[in-house]
């Protein structure tokens, strides 16, 4: 705390009997003077801008009372560390010599007085006192400190935190975990191909004979003969990818938008599913678990080591219901249907291409003669029925098979389907099974009923459309449970 300049009446400490100048504790000595200061018995130190005296203490000599109080002390002054009752000395001078001022004390920035005046919230002002203090300047004014003060710099508005998101709550952990933490028996047999694994990789040899053909007329064409057969080659080893667990990965992921789990999906889904492979006695880690971003309750099987599961399957559906779902693509698995499926699909897809290709071009080719008369456009429809009739007859066996390729298709994957609903219920999970076929059906059920409302007619699948339908109805599905619903668990 600063001295004010020039010699002035000390003000009373608690518990002094006599008024100013009041004889330091232990000494004889008159008070020390002021720098400045005209000398013992001069007139008191004048505040700069100021005419009169200095200022009254509240409750000091002029008002009757003694000096200030100092907080939370009751006694005398507080006595200095290492004097006894004597006030600090000061090197250099009687007072403290402040650097720089030449004596002076310490000019505040923005402030003509020579220290702040801070207010005493233990007493109310005099008049002589608010006098005083218009006559001061501001106190300084310090970073972030009140803004009560006219230009003090305001404290920068702390960042809000982001708008608070309820997360979906978790669905509720049902399952009978019967082998947690308990060892689990392994099967000889992991993998196979049942009979619909093999019907579908039957039903795609013509399409893939159709592939071959492109393969190797493009293969042999523009590259020659040894590069053409090395690509011909290379087309038929590529199948071997169906297997390699990185590029099903890349596949899983960019073809099929799957993703790898967050960290709280995979602590939801990995017990559930060691659980499903615990019963099947089929080794968890075999299968690379996925998650795609969607809202329909759904799963996937892909190749020969993804299993694909949706957002809303694994948070909004019981654990029970989850590994039923997960139990029904793993049979898919067990059973051969993914790779079988994945590798007909790669085989045949060269031949797709070209039918494709040679569709678009009969639209090309019969909107240009459209547009020069009818004549032409019936000459080249006759054509074109001319060229599919000979290519029944000379290759039939090959015509034929394309024909009815996806009904076959189609019919392998309703089996299939029924193997996988049959593998879960074997595995305990037919009413858990029977409950997502019956969800299923709620939700086609309230599609028509909304719209019925809206006047509208969901128009039912035809005859070939069921035929092309690679999911039986939920009915089917039902039924076929039924038997599994009557067992004890």
């Amino acid at each position: 705390m600063s001295q004010p300049p020039g010699p002035s009446p000390e003000p009373p400490y608690p518990g002094a009997a006599d008024p100013p100048p009041y004889p330091y504790l232990g000494s004889s000595a008159p008070p020390p003077q002021y720098p400045g200061g005209p000398g013992p018995g001069g007139p008191g130190p004048q505040y700069p801008g100021s005419g009169g005296p200095a200022p009254h203490y509240p409750g000091g000599p002029g008002s009757g009372g003694p000096g200030p109080l100092y907080p939370g002390a009751e006694g005398p002054a507080p006595q200095y560390p290492g004097a006894a009752g004597q006030p600090p000395q000061y090197p250099g001078g009687p007072g403290p010599q402040y650097p720089g001022t030449a004596g002076h004390p310490p000019q505040y920035p923005g402030a003509g007085s020579p220290g702040p005046r801070y207010p005493d919230p233990g007493a109310s002002p005099s008049g002589h006192q608010q006098a005083a203090h218009q006559q001061t300047a501001a106190p300084p004014q310090y970073p972030g400190a009140d803004p009560r003060y006219p230009g003090q710099p305001q404290p920068q508005p702390q960042p809000q935190p982001a708008a608070f998101v309820p997360r979906p709550a978790v669905a509720p952990d049902d399952l009978d975990y019967r082998h947690q933490g308990s060892r689990v028996h392994l099967a000889s047999h992991q993998r196979g191909a049942d009979a619909t694994a093999i019907g579908q990789l039957a039903t795609q040899v013509p399409g893939a004979l159709v592939s071959l053909a492109v393969v190797s007329a493009l293969a042999l064409g523009l590259l020659g003969t040894v590069m053409g057969w090395l690509a011909v080659v290379a087309w038929l080893a590529s199948g071997a990818l169906v297997f390699h667990r990185p590029t099903e990965l890349r596949f899983a992921r960019y073809v099929l938008k799957l993703r790898t789990p967050l960290a709280e999906e995979r602590n939801r889904l990995e017990p559930i599913w060691r659980e499903v492979t615990a019963r099947a006695g089929i080794e968890a880690d075999t299968y690379e678990l996925m998650v795609e971003n969607s809202d329909d309750l759904n799963a996937v099987a892909v190749a020969g080591h993804v299993v694909g599961v949706t957002t809303y399957s694994l948070n909004r559906i019981p654990s029970s219901n989850l590994a039923a779902v997960l139990a029904h693509e793993l049979g898919h698995h067990t059973g051969g249907h993914a790779w079988a499926g994945l590798l007909g699909y790669w085989y045949s897809l060269p031949g797709r291409l070209a039918w494709a290709f040679t569709r678009g071009m009969a639209r090309v080719a019969l909107a240009v003669a459209g547009v020069f008369s009818a004549a032409a456009t019936g000459l080249l429809v006759l054509f074109m029925g001319m060229f599919v009739i000979t290519g029944f007859l000379v290759a039939w066996y090959i015509t034929i098979p394309l024909v009815i390729a996806p009904y076959l298709l189609a019919y392998a994957g309703r089996l299939g389907e029924l193997r996988a609903d049959q593998q879960a219920a074997a595995l305990g999970f037919a009413p858990e099974m029977a409950q997502v076929l019956q969800h299923f059906q709620a939700e086609e059920d309230a599609a028509k009923a909304a719209a019925v409302s809206r006047g509208k007619k969901l128009q039912e699948p035809g005859g070939l459309a069921k035929l092309l339908s690679t999911h039986p109805d939920n009915y089917t599905r039902l039924r076929a449970l039924e038997p599994y619903l009557r067992l004890p668990r």
